[in-house]
């Protein structure tokens, strides 16, 4: 397994590191955020760049990332996550490169995240270029309706892999509890038959919470909280999270 060293942060090794967007309508609002966030646990930090008012505006949202990182002391992810996998905004598969290049040769974030279903093709590009500026590059997919079956979540995952992710990331939506061990098997198996890079994975909502807290169980490198106002159904305060982790990594060492 390849362990991906930013900064301080060592992603794939010990507890699963928390993640903590911030989703924010403008740069204020975004400072604001940030400075909340560092007063808790957090390894990382995600500006979701789909709630900025101006999220169009690569200048704008360049100043918004340079106040950010003038507050933050972790790694930061820029996400535009387009509204078929969950963002806030649509936006053309022309402007969602244009953004991702722009943010790249910005040189002002530490990973970005591409989503999986943008096209093969885009995908391998893209994270091509994020290398070229380096960039971590986290491959992604978001179901917000189903829990896809193992073989599939097993698949999307090597996919990501091959399409050169240096993350793979899937979040799903659980119709019940047994949906959620689906997604647990699955991190489970990709992570110990297939993988050679780390991988995220997450089931949304009030059935999936608890595979936010057992990554480090299954096999995911990375949990996602919130400090106040959430991106996804199910995320859990920083504060409760790393309780969780705390505990749950002293039991199994």
């Amino acid at each position: 397994m390849k362990n991906i060293h930013i900064k301080d942060i060592v992603i794939g090794q010990g507890k699963p590191k928390i993640c903590v967007p911030i989703v924010a309508n403008d740069i204020e609002e975004a400072k604001a955020q940030a400075a909340d966030i560092m007063t808790y646990p957090v390894d990382i930090v995600e500006l979701r760049a789909d709630f900025l008012e101006k999220c169009f505006d690569i200048e704008y949202t360049i100043e918004v990332i340079n106040s950010i990182n003038d507050i933050i002391s972790v790694p930061l992810i820029y996400t535009f996550r387009t509204h078929k996998e969950g963002g806030e905004k649509e936006i053309s598969i022309e402007n969602y490169i244009s953004l991702i290049k722009g943010v790249l040769e910005s040189g002002t974030v530490d990973l970005i995240d591409i989503e999986m279903f943008t096209g093969d093709e885009i995908v391998s590009e893209l994270t091509k270029y994020a290398h070229k500026c380096g960039v971590r590059a986290i491959v992604s997919n978001h179901e917000f309706t189903k829990t896809p079956l193992k073989i599939d979540l097993i698949l999307r995952l090597v996919k990501m892999q091959t399409l050169g992710a240096d993350i793979a990331k899937i979040a799903v939506m659980p119709k019940n509890k047994n949906d959620v061990l689906t997604l647990l098997e699955a991190t489970a198996e990709a992570h110990e038959e297939y993988m050679d890079i780390p991988i995220v994975t997450m089931s949304m909502g009030k059935y999936g919470m608890i595979s936010r807290m057992t990554g480090e169980v299954f096999g995911s490198a990375m949990t996602f909280g919130c400090v106040g106002k959430a991106s996804a159904p199910g995320q859990i305060e920083a504060n409760r999270l790393s309780t969780a982790l705390d505990i749950i990594h002293r039991q199994i060492q």
